[in-house]
């Protein structure tokens, strides 16, 4: 039987590129939009390369509703999860420094990166108990390392965008509690930060390909010896 993997922010980008690739190693890939469109346009692409793809509905911007509907699809039809890969995130216009950013682009920015994953999570809970050996990836980025930006030797230290950085942040804390919760289990809970990839999030700045920005995610995905409550990328460990 096939593994199940559901993928958020899937229609595009790192997170297409990764559905693509789980798809050709033989998951059943649910790939999770907001959008019902261009998510069945995004299935219907890798199907057409012969992968068992099925667009789902997954907004973070309603998350504990759209989680609990899919949660119940999802018991129905497969009665557990494998993989889910939290990869929908936000990075908004006019984020900036900690002396003048807007509250309204910190409460938003965390609505989504933060509060909305960690909704969208929870009603998953017994269906990755229920998989045995499963897994919950939470795409971060080393810009939510306390150590990165403390760092002046480290590349973005001058990176100070305070909503972006304190979301990914708070999701590492929460990578470290889930693993905590699954302790006594099989199921893994890690960070992974793809890189600086050039994507819609950053205006395709980044020096990454999206084949390159899914290689920590993909590997870890397909591991039959995954860590847990720890925070890799491509080439190692990244300090919380």
């Amino acid at each position: 039987m096939a593994k199940v993997v559901l993928i958020t922010g899937a229609n595009k980008g790192i997170g297409f590129e990764v559905a693509r690739q789980l798809s050709k190693a033989g998951f059943t890939v649910l790939l999770g939009a907001r959008d019902a469109a261009r998510g069945e346009e995004a299935a219907s692409k890798l199907r057409a390369e012969g992968g068992d793809v099925r667009y789902v509905a997954a907004d973070l911007n309603n998350a504990a509703a759209s989680s609990a509907a899919l949660a119940k699809s999802i018991t129905e039809e497969f009665g557990h999860l494998d993989v889910l890969v939290n990869n929908a995130g936000v990075f908004q216009a006019g984020d900036g420094h900690a002396s003048d950013v807007s509250l309204d682009i910190l409460r938003s920015t965390f609505e989504v990166n933060f509060f909305g994953t960690v909704a969208f999570t929870q009603p998953f809970v017994p269906l990755l108990r229920a998989a045995g050996k499963a897994k919950v990836i939470n795409v971060s980025s080393g810009l939510g390392s306390i150590g990165i930006n403390t760092d002046p030797n480290t590349p973005y230290y001058d990176t100070k965008v305070l909503a972006y950085n304190t979301s990914k942040a708070a999701l590492n804390m929460f990578t470290a509690d889930l693993a905590y919760d699954f302790r006594d289990t099989d199921v893994t809970v890690n960070s992974v930060c793809p890189g600086y990839t050039a994507t819609d999030l950053n205006g395709h700045s980044g020096h990454q390909t999206i084949e390159e920005g899914a290689i920590a995610i993909v590997r870890l995905a397909t591991s039959d010896d995954a860590p847990t409550a720890t925070f890799i990328h491509k080439d190692g460990n990244y300090p919380w």
